[in-house]
């Protein structure tokens, strides 16, 4: 696919941006490891070596008789009875770099939880015995996905409410600039956590309810640009030939728009990341059980002697979204007409 010049100078612009160009290739890898985290941190072989066959594991459950055990049980192939079965028959396990997931408890500790870094745990364990290493990783993947499908949602949303307030103006502008005052004055944590206390949150129910908020973030840049745009002669010899308002506004004046809008969303996805942990640390983010950086933080707030759950989780974070920053400042600049 050829680039356009002038998204080829864009490019050069923010390739010239060392900062942000090295935080988006940094942002990628750590992204691209964590989808593959089951891959990497895991209570599971990736592949076990059985009596002349091949089995894999992480990708599929196996029964302990599967592998010569009494009972059609999944297999815990941690145990010495179902090693002692494999080795039995010249069979052997290849473990992942990190041989616990989220929520696998290390019960082999030599001191009580949470217990400090060590070789088996490379930056310790939680308050009940789980790795932080593998928490961490799932824990990334699950605040990133989350940001990523909220901003996208939240993001169609707001194109669409101020491309019809800008390109429409009147009353539907008056209305809306109305119900947008009203509802952006509500205070969103305190709304999300009265929200979420009322049934017990999933990804997809704490999902619909920051939607319900999130959504208003592009509005009013949105509207600005349908309200230039609207009034510019290509638009005006569009409505001369007979062109449909719907074809205008999402043919001709959008794709102008769409570049402040995508200058935009890494900021919105910082912010999804940060209302998520607030929640998670405050207890009305995710289930209880699931990999979540903001349990981490409130694990170190309530384990003051135990500092690495704190530290490691603080850092990620910090990590995480000086990168989404970075990136963001990268592509502002990219698209600035004024360059």
């Amino acid at each position: 696919m050829t680039l356009s010049p002038l998204n080829q100078r864009r490019f050069a612009r923010f390739k010239a941006n060392k900062r942000g160009w090295w935080s988006l290739w940094l942002f990628l890898a750590l992204f691209t490891l964590s989808l593959g985290a089951e891959l990497i941190a895991n209570d599971k072989p990736l592949a076990v070596r059985y009596d002349g066959e091949w089995y894999f594991p992480v990708f599929k459950r196996y029964a302990e008789t599967t592998f010569g055990g009494e009972f059609p049980l999944q297999a815990n192939y941690k145990s010495p009875y179902i090693r002692e079965l494999v080795a039995a028959k010249d069979g052997w396990m290849l473990w992942p770099l990190i041989p616990f997931d989220y929520s696998s408890i290390n019960y082999d500790l030599q001191v009580p939880s949470p217990a400090p870094p060590s070789a088996q745990n490379w930056l310790g364990t939680d308050d009940q015995g789980r790795d932080v290493l593998a928490r961490i990783i799932y824990g990334f993947r699950i605040s990133i996905l989350f940001a990523l499908v909220l901003t996208v949602l939240s993001s169609i949303i707001g194109v669409i409410a101020g491309a019809l307030q800008g390109f429409y103006g009147g009353w539907i502008d008056l209305v809306g600039q109305r119900f947008l005052e009203i509802w952006s004055g509500l205070p969103m944590l305190f709304m999300l956590i009265i929200l979420s206390s009322f049934v017990q949150p999933s990804f997809w129910w704490l999902l619909g309810i920051m939607l319900l908020f999130s959504w208003m973030t592009l509005v009013d840049l949105v509207r600005a640009e349908f309200l230039r745009g609207r009034n510019l002669e290509y638009v005006r010899a569009a409505r001369a030939l007979g062109m449909q308002n719907g074809a205008i506004m999402f043919r001709h004046i959008l794709p102008n728009a769409m570049v402040s809008t995508l200058t935009f969303m890494p900021f919105i996805i910082t912010s999804a990341i940060g209302t998520l942990t607030s929640l998670d640390f405050l207890g009305f983010g995710l289930p209880a059980g699931e990999p979540s950086l903001g349990e981490l933080v409130a694990q170190g707030k309530s384990n003051l002697q135990a500092p690495w759950l704190g530290i490691s989780a603080f850092v990620v974070l910090g990590l995480m979204l000086s990168l989404l920053v970075f990136i963001g400042e990268a592509a502002r600049d990219a698209f600035d007409p004024r360059k």
